[in-house]
């Protein structure tokens, strides 16, 4: 039991799995006042999700939900056939109920240890610009995938309704993400919480390059600089390590699917700590 309340920190649950739900219903705090960060992909359904997220609420103190892809899917298998943004807002109305914080919600302060800190939920989806070299254009970068075999199944599930397309939905979600981290006052540091990562040195380890196209975009890439950020924690790539870019750490902290963390083996700790904040490379 730690004597301190900490900042913590998970993404990628994918409670859909059998194997997975175990995991998520031993995660308990340390401490009576431990915060946990759920940086998305907790799983498709909306009824997993429910569950999922009620469980986590009634054991930490406070939790912080962004979306991943798997939650904006919508499959045959969902009670709930909402699509796009629709969806969107009925997870948040979901959460709400839980009592969940969202990235609609104000940014929450963290005082414990390592803070204090602004926790900035963000919801910036992607917009196939982290293209492989040599591409040019969303087309040309789709073609090219599909010609290697490689298509994210959000290409199926994930509808952007009401807009034209994801990349289009993502501009708008910049947009109002960059007004609302204009607005914080510089004098409390920022731990920025993304699914995607919001750089795009992460996906360079890719096993298959063109999925970069589905983890980001580069209209987040200076966010980390542009604002007082103290650390980013983000998931969706499912390689779970610490890097540091521009002097600022970022934490990927996801489970994965139980093929591969079987392989390599569950950590002694799966929350990961977000604050004090690591440096070192």
């Amino acid at each position: 039991m730690s004597t301190t309340p900490q900042l913590l920190a998970i993404s990628d649950l994918h409670v859909g799995h059998a194997e997975n739900r175990p995991i998520l219903e031993g995660l308990r705090p340390d401490n009576p006042g431990d915060w946990l960060i759920v940086a998305g992909d907790v799983a498709e359904t909306t009824t997993d999700i429910e569950w999922a997220l009620g469980l986590l609420k009634s054991r930490f103190d406070t939790v912080i939900w962004v979306p991943g892809n798997h939650e904006l899917w919508t499959t045959s298998k969902d009670p709930v056939q909402l699509r796009g943004v629709r969806r969107y807002e009925y997870l948040v109305e979901m959460c709400r109920r839980l009592g969940v914080l969202t990235p609609e919600d104000e940014y929450p302060v963290w005082t414990g240890d390592g803070g204090p800190v602004r926790i900035a939920p963000l919801f910036a989806l992607y917009d196939y610009s982290f293209r492989v070299d040599g591409v040019h254009t969303k087309q040309e970068s789709l073609a090219k995938a599909q010609e290697a075999g490689i298509v994210c199944t959000d290409e199926y599930f994930l509808h952007p309704d009401p807009y034209p397309g994801i990349d289009d939905w993502c501009r708008a979600r910049v947009e109002e993400t960059e007004r609302r981290l204009a607005a914080c006052g510089p004098d409390v540091p920022l731990v920025l919480v993304n699914h995607w990562p919001l750089v795009r040195q992460p996906t360079r380890i890719l096993r298959y390059p063109d999925f970069a196209q589905w983890c980001g975009t580069e209209l987040s890439g200076d966010w980390h600089t542009r604002f007082n950020t103290a650390t980013v924690v983000y998931g969706h790539l499912h390689i779970p390590r610490h890097t540091v870019y521009d002097g600022v750490p970022f934490e990927e902290v996801s489970l994965g699917y139980p093929r591969e963390w079987k392989p390599r083996g569950l950590p002694d700790k799966l929350l990961k700590p977000v604050l004090p904040v690591r440096v070192a490379p």
